[in-house]
């Protein structure tokens, strides 16, 4: 007779034993590391400069769209539709090839063959805003266009009338006529540049020489795939959600203190 053996304790699926669970402690692990604080802080400064600059290239094509002729106007929606419509990682690659250190167009035009544009944090931070303000623009132009030609011709005209310049109709006649629209385009901005992963991270392999040039969606991404911690990866999306549900009531409210129609 074989002798009994006793049951194994209970387990969970695969035989391994369940995860404890941590409750809120992966969100005091994320808040306790330094290395969190300073990407959230890349991050935040590099939306703001890809937002500030979308919505500058897509404002000022949009005003010149309106004031060209008929084959330039549809020449320069042409050219915006193909770089909205390229995929972001076949228009990161091309940037890269663009401004590849020894083969590169923009070094040969420059004659500074040999330099790499993403070697150092900043200038590489710049390239890649660059592209995501050229991917991004032509929402930003489309709308606004759109915008600027539903303004009644009989405002303009009335403005005309009474004097005044191209400047000051457009600060206070047009702008406030689009600010309804200037709304959507700014939240529609942050979020997307605010969420950024796959031109940098194409761009920079994967975060930039020892993760210099990580945003939290990439430090998120590393966390949870190539270090093996989701807990931290998820906590990370969650606070990224938080933060953009944040700036967008915080921007509606300010508005609507302003007295301005939602």
């Amino acid at each position: 007779m074989l002798p009994a053996v006793a049951a194994p304790a209970a387990r969970g699926g695969g035989g391994a034993p369940p995860p404890p669970f941590l409750g809120l402690g992966n969100y005091a692990t994320l808040f306790a590391d330094a290395r969190f604080w300073s990407v959230l802080g890349q991050t935040v400064a590099f939306a703001a400069v890809c937002v500030a600059g979308t919505l500058l290239v897509g404002t000022v094509l949009a005003v010149l769209a309106t004031r060209v002729r008929a084959w330039a106007r549809t020449t320069l929606f042409l050219a915006a539709l193909g770089a909205w419509a390229t995929p972001a990682v076949a228009g990161s690659t091309i940037w890269l090839f663009l401004f590849d250190a020894n083969l590169g167009f923009v070094n040969e035009v420059l004659g500074t063959t040999g330099f790499s544009w993403t070697y150092d944090k900043w200038v590489a931070f710049g390239l890649v805003a660059a592209q995501v303000i050229w991917c991004s623009f032509p929402f930003v132009m489309v709308t606004l266009y759109a915008g600027i030609k539903a303004v009644p011709g009989e405002v303009l005209e009335a403005a005309a009338l009474d004097g005044a310049s191209t400047a000051r109709t457009a600060r206070s006649v047009i702008l406030p006529l689009l600010r309804p629209l200037l709304i959507v385009v700014t939240i529609q901005s942050i979020i997307w540049d605010f969420k950024v992963f796959t031109q940098v991270y194409v761009m920079t392999n994967g975060g930039g020489i020892a993760g210099r040039n990580l945003v939290l969606n990439v430090y998120a991404y590393q966390q949870a795939f190539a270090a093996s911690e989701y807990g931290l990866g998820a906590a990370i999306g969650v606070v990224m959600t938080v933060l953009l549900l944040l700036v967008t009531l915080g921007y509606l409210r300010a508005l609507r203190r302003s007295g301005e129609v939602l």
